[in-house]
């Protein structure tokens, strides 16, 4: 490794600079509030603060390169070649000369760098950011500790089939190591916390190594399944000066094409659909584009099929006459074949769970139900981590993206439709479309019940945030399920980025961070970005909102402040009543009360416009209405509702 070139700083003139720093130091502190005591004056016969001994002490030796660009330099030429629009991070020691050259040597543009307060939000930002445009974001974490609190944020994405790259800090060399905090910082084999939850990972040992292994890296985390891949990059492959720049070679990145089915498993995938009296189509990760949306449209109305969107993507609008999502278990108990488009949890969405003391499962579906599978999640699985969930005993399995598949699958129905099936469909997609009404209605009338009700109802809270965003193009970045899916009920979902679904290892802290990568996507398509933030999600990463703040990221926050980890706090209570217990005494470590918490004054703080907290429903309106304006001018802005818990 070349060690970077040495000289000596000219005395005078480092005494100059320093001074003028002193100056600049004093000058400030003149303009502010006196914060410090001000320190006494020497008293008599002490040791001055710079005796004339000291002033004959020449400056300790500064190492500087001359005549060389530093590796990390070259590291952004790489980095810019893989079109990465923003790095998020919580800045590190470890990756401190890659940081000075992002700035310095790439202008801070292309990517821009996004400052977070915690590494699990800059993962979760790009986790976000990814489901609305598309492409990865760039995340830069220090050391064992940045990695160690990355690492949650990391799982969800690998479990949501999220491609998230990440270039770890890392200082290999002991000899290289500054003595304290930098030894518990680095390590052997820095990548192996992560490695059973990310596609792939690499300790390039050379700067041509680190290209190659970026491209390789990128491409591995953009090839279905789609999930995180790390880079790491030592700290002295960083800071040494480039010997031969002529050598280094940034290869080309093509990414290859997506797995389609195979003509025979299509073909007969679509005679059982055209056959079926009552085919069933449920899409959980389909759509990577708004292409998939359309595609999914164009199959459904062809065979006149009920759609299950269960929520996990923005796959079918929710109002279209086919979607029987709020019908799921009717429409399957009639199934004679179901098709699971990327479905994560096959055997789950067949089956009815009941978690009781003794907890037992059934078939929601007919024994002689066909079952037909395309997914890319059969192309990829590891061992240890479990979310691949139970093994579907389905009765025809294409390994295949199911978004890449769909044109043939549509192809190979249209061509076996006749002019009886067509009416026979015909006659099914009306009974569909009245079901559909009907449940619609069901799902308004709901809604009314507690209306005027404080807290404020999760239906009402819903509803006046549909009437302020209906008319803007809107984009909703939290789930729906900790909410009583009341957005899906009541709103009219059309468009891919209207929804991008939640976490996928349903852990808490992503919900904030996640729709502030997802905001900063839709900034620039001037879209209206609006999230139902839970309360218990914030509390894990508040600093986001400082950074929204900061980069002026236009998002709405409007908080589920139902008080409480609602979730498990139902599941405290069953249990206590399977345990014959009751359920006075088990608000202890379930709740977020006494006292409750200010979610409007903690965003204030932070630099966010805010109101709040409205426990009055009249008062939502208006609320919103003022916010939507804010986030309009490219700001953000938090409405605290104190809510019922669903």
């Amino acid at each position: 490794m070349a060690k970077p070139q040495k000289t000596r700083v000219n005395r005078r003139n480092f005494l100059k600079g320093a001074s003028a720093g002193t100056a600049a130091v004093v000058a400030g502190a003149v303009g502010a509030e006196a914060q410090q005591p001000v320190l006494e004056a020497p008293r008599r016969g002490a040791t001055p603060l710079m005796t004339k001994e000291a002033e004959g002490v020449t400056p300790t030796d500064v190492r500087v390169l001359e005549n060389q660009r530093p590796g990390s330099d070259f590291m952004v030429d790489v980095i810019k070649s893989l079109g990465f629009e923003y790095v998020c991070a919580n800045p590190g020691s470890s990756f401190r000369s890659l940081h000075e050259s992002l700035l310095n040597y790439g202008g801070n543009k292309n990517p821009e760098f996004i400052t977070c307060c915690h590494e699990e939000s800059s993962v979760a930002m790009a986790h976000g950011y990814y489901k609305i445009e598309g492409k990865p974001l760039l995340v830069l974490a220090h050391g064992t500790v940045g990695l160690q609190h990355a690492s949650m944020a990391i799982y969800n994405a690998w479990c949501d089939r999220v491609p998230i790259f990440i270039i770890l800090g890392n200082t290999l060399d002991l000899t290289l190591r500054r003595p304290g905090p930098e030894w518990e910082h680095s390590v052997q084999d820095a990548a192996a916390m992560v490695r059973d939850f990310v596609k792939w990972d690499d300790s390039p040992v050379s700067l041509q190594h680190f290209a190659e292994s970026a491209v390789r890296a990128y491409k591995t985390a953009m090839t279905v399944p789609r999930e995180p891949v790390v880079l790491v990059a030592d700290l002295g492959l960083q800071e040494a000066g480039i010997k031969d720049e002529k050598s280094l070679h940034i290869p080309k990145t093509i990414l290859p094409t997506y797995p389609a089915g195979d003509a025979g498993s299509v073909a007969e995938a679509a005679k059982s659909l055209v056959s079926a009296d009552f085919p069933v189509i449920i899409a959980d990760r389909l759509a990577r584009t708004p292409n998939g949306v359309k595609l999914l449209i164009e199959l459904a109305e062809l065979l006149q099929s009920p759609v299950i969107d269960p929520g996990i993507r923005m796959n079918f609008p929710s109002r279209h006459p086919l979607n029987q999502t709020e019908r799921r278990n009717a429409v399957l108990a009639d199934a004679d074949v179901v098709l699971g488009l990327e479905l994560g949890d096959f055997w789950g969405t067949v089956n009815s769970y009941q978690d009781v003391l003794v907890r037992h499962s059934k078939s929601i579906t007919k024994p002689t139900a066909k079952m037909i599978s395309i997914t890319a999640g059969d192309l990829f699985i590891h061992a240890n981590y479990q979310d691949f969930q139970r093994l579907p005993e389905v009765d025809l399995a294409i390994a295949a993206d199911a978004e890449a598949t769909l044109p043939s699958l549509i192809e190979a129905c249209r061509k076996l439709i006749d002019s009886d099936r067509k009416r026979a469909f015909e006659i099914r997609g009306k009974k569909l479309a009245d079901a559909r009404l009907a449940a619609l209605a069901k799902a308004r009338e709901e809604a009314t019940y507690a209306w005027d009700a404080s807290p404020v109802s999760t239906a009402r809270m819903a509803a006046e945030i549909w009437n302020v965003i209906k008319n803007e193009d809107w984009s909703l970045l939290s789930d729906t399920e900790h909410f009583s899916r009341w957005p899906f009920r009541l709103w009219d979902f059309t468009k891919h980025h209207q929804f991008i679904g939640g976490q996928g290892g349903a852990g808490i802290g992503y919900g904030a961070p996640a729709a502030a990568g997802a905001a900063l996507a839709n900034k620039k398509y001037g879209r209206l970005s609006v999230t139902i933030q839970d309360d218990g999600d914030l509390m894990y990463a508040p600093g986001i909102l400082w950074t929204t703040a900061h980069h002026k990221i236009p998002l709405l926050s409007v908080m589920h402040n139902n008080r409480a980890y609602h979730q498990e706090l139902m599941h405290v209570q069953r249990v206590a009543n399977e345990h014959q217990r009751g359920v006075a005494n088990i608000t202890a470590g379930l709740t977020i009360n006494d006292p409750p918490i200010d979610y409007a004054s903690v965003a204030k703080g932070m630099g966010v416009f805010s109101r709040g907290p409205i426990t009055n429903p009249g008062d939502l309106g208006p609320a919103l209405r003022a916010a939507v304006d804010v986030v309009k001018r490219g700001e953000p802005a938090l409405i605290d509702v104190v809510t019922q818990p669903r």
